[in-house]
């Protein structure tokens, strides 16, 4: 019988949660068509980055590195300050997949995740659709 694993131990811990968040904002911040959410954030993306990795690694099943840090993460009210509709939500997730495509990861669970990053940057939109 094989010990199950955490998405945070399938992924590859501690080194690969960094990868994967690093890779993320060096894709927002060197693609022309991902600006819109880029401008959302601090000029200086580290703290941005370092914050997705605190997150992501309890998030997977990891050690709960925000909580500890900054209590209960309350993802939806800690970005209702920002004007978050269908592009950005689009940009973000193109963000995360072209991420997620630099991961030696089984491709099953790449989808996975991928879909775990669709519901929850859904569930981060606070504007309505544009007709």
């Amino acid at each position: 019988m094989s010990e199950i694993k955490t998405p945070y131990e399938r992924i590859g811990g501690e080194a690969a949660v960094r990868k994967l968040c690093h890779t993320f904002y060096q894709i927002m911040c060197d693609t022309t068509q991902t600006q819109l959410i880029r401008a959302l954030h601090p000029k200086n993306i580290q703290i941005s980055e370092e914050k997705l990795y605190l997150f992501l690694t309890g998030w997977l099943g990891g050690p709960p590195l925000y909580t500890d840090i900054y209590g209960h993460p309350r993802l939806r009210a800690r970005h209702l300050s920002f004007s978050i509709g269908i592009e950005e939500r689009d940009q973000w997730l193109y963000c995360m997949a072209q991420a997620l495509k630099t991961m030696d990861l089984d491709e099953l669970f790449a989808q996975q995740l991928m879909s775990s990053f669709v519901q929850t940057a859904d569930f981060m939109r606070n504007q309505p659709d544009q007709q």
